[in-house]
């Protein structure tokens, strides 16, 4: 089946909704298509606590939140990107509050939280459910708008391409669609790729089921260039819960006076950095894993219970009561919590305004790596960079649409898959699955070696071998897809990481502890020979 649309979005987080609205507002005759794997609200944002960085406070100052964001990137920010991004935020909280999104408000202003990294209070929030209300009220809009379809269980299984003037150009995304077991072509002038991050590459991870890193997986094997994709951020403090899935302990609870524990009472972050629980992540989580490893347990403890319980509630509602039916009381003791991977500072590169390489395809959020946040991702800069990169690609795109225009006829190759029978048999794909959560947790986490890294490149790649011919020779399934996404992420993973040859940022490495010294540099992988799709 074949679907024609001015505009084909890829996910539908912040940077999704939030740029088909832009569009939307620009081109009303536009048609516009959001393909969304699960359902709508199955996105990383829905997930998001803290909020987005925004200065918004007298006492604050661009240029502050700016050498923030550029200390806690370790040298590799650009730093024109981060001075858009940052001095765009105050106009996109004016548009996100006037589609509707209800922020949480001290008296007659925003109340502002403060997060690890930052100087000054400035996260915007909607108490710790930010992301839920800003996807509710998205997506209200959307549907609202009545030239947007969204088309749920839909997934992503390569971009379509065709030739023009000996260039290669993006036309669309060949679909594989849940509910008809049918592989369906999307065509479009634009296409734009905000399809979240890759968390679950990993064992432990906060991200929801479907971040398997489909974008940068689709994009490098399209030709295009994803870089730094060494820099995988864990978020300190995920609930330690066995058995259950991962919950995010928001980092401002930290902001707000938690402090991080050994099992036996010390408090783990005095002498690790001057600014204590309030240090960066990668830092935070470099202690927690230092002392997770030197005493042998599994958790360590962060405790808010010291201040009042009435705060408590009120301040943090949803991790009170997510806590409380797992039997953990933050009013009353310290829970037990441990890093997780939580966020991709790299991915397909492209410009502030969302431009790639393969011209009709743009970029937006965490698949994207812009600058933005260089080696390490100060907290709360994320829904910032997805939503003001959203509204500059918006403008962008909308200029080259207006000049671009699809062939009646796209000679393509229809996707190699051997069946749309119903499959049978998911044994493989589920144990192929956690053999490369094992690899990446055990030799690609937090603290790496050389010799990890090698041993983990040489797993991957059998594994990567034998899920690609699992894939062309069986019946499709989104479980099948994913790994075959995931197995190329996380080669990409470890490939990067062994070419960086030092510790920045969030990739410490023991063979290389320090800065290399000069000029910090990106690491580029260019995109998959086009001989080889």
């Amino acid at each position: 089946m074949e679907h024609r649309y001015d505009y084909l979005v890829i996910g539908s987080g912040i940077a999704g909704l939030f740029y088909a609205l832009k569009v939307a507002q620009r081109d009303p005759k536009a048609k516009i298509a959001i393909l969304t794997k699960k359902g709508e609200t199955d996105t990383s944002t829905n997930r998001a606590q803290g909020g987005i960085a925004a200065v918004l406070a007298g006492t604050d100052s661009f240029e502050a939140h700016i050498e923030d964001t550029m200390t806690a990137g370790a040298g590799l920010c650009r730093r024109d990107v981060v001075e858009r991004i940052v001095e765009g935020a105050p106009k996109v909280i004016e548009e996100l509050m006037e589609l509707g999104v209800r922020f949480t408000r001290s008296e007659d202003h925003l109340h502002l939280g403060r997060e690890g990294g930052h100087s000054a209070p400035r996260v915007v929030h909607a108490a710790d459910l930010t992301g839920r209300e800003i996807e509710r009220a998205l997506l209200r809009a959307c549907r609202s708008a009545g030239t947007i379809d969204i088309f749920r269980d839909h997934m992503v299984l390569d971009l379509i391409k065709y030739s023009e003037g000996g260039q290669n150009v993006c036309a669309g995304a060949f679909v594989f669609s849940a509910p008809t077991r049918s592989f369906e072509m999307f065509l479009a002038s634009v296409t734009m790729l905000a399809s979240g991050g890759l968390g679950q590459v990993y064992f432990h991870t906060t991200n929801p089921k479907i971040a398997t890193g489909d974008g940068q997986a689709i994009a490098w094997r399209a030709g295009v260039s994803v870089g730094n994709m060494e820099f995988i951020q864990f978020h300190p403090t995920a609930l330690y819960n066995p058995g259950r899935w991962p919950f995010l302990i928001s980092e401002t609870v930290r902001g707000e006076g938690g402090r991080l524990k050994s099992v036996d009472g010390r408090y783990i972050m005095e002498g690790a950095h001057p600014d204590m629980d309030l240090a960066p992540r990668d830092i935070v989580a470099r202690a927690i894993d230092a002392e997770l490893k030197a005493s042998g347990e599994e958790y360590v403890l962060l405790d808010i219970s010291h201040l009042d319980s009435a705060f408590i509630k009120k301040r943090f509602p949803n991790i009170y009561r997510r806590c409380l039916r797992r039997g953990f009381d933050i009013t009353e003791r310290p829970i037990p919590v441990v890093p997780s991977a939580h966020y991709s500072c790299g991915g397909v590169v492209s410009t502030i305004h969302g431009e790639t390489e393969l011209p009709g395809l743009y970029t937006a959020g965490e698949v994207a790596m812009t600058g933005m946040h260089g080696a390490n991702r100060l907290a709360s800069n994320s829904l910032l960079e997805a939503v003001v990169m959203a509204q500059f690609a918006a403008v962008k795109s909308y200029d080259y649409a207006r000049h671009s225009q699809l062939p009646e006829n796209i000679p393509t190759d229809t996707p190699l898959h051997s069946s749309l029978k119903q499959p049978s048999q998911k044994i493989l794909v589920a144990h192929d699955r956690r053999q490369l959560n094992r690899v990446m947790s055990d030799f690609v986490g937090i603290v790496r070696t050389t010799d990890h890294l090698k041993l983990a490149r040489e797993r991957i790649q059998q594994l990567d071998e034998a899920v690609e011919e699992h894939y062309l020779a069986t019946p499709a399934t989104f479980g099948g897809v994913e790994l075959r996404n995931l197995t190329t992420v996380a080669e990409l993973i470890v490939r990067s990481a062994l070419r960086r040859h030092e510790s920045r940022g969030l990739h410490y490495i023991e063979d290389y502890p320090q800065p290399s010294e000069g000029t910090p540099h990106d690491t580029i992988t260019q995109g998959k020979p086009t001989d080889e799709q």
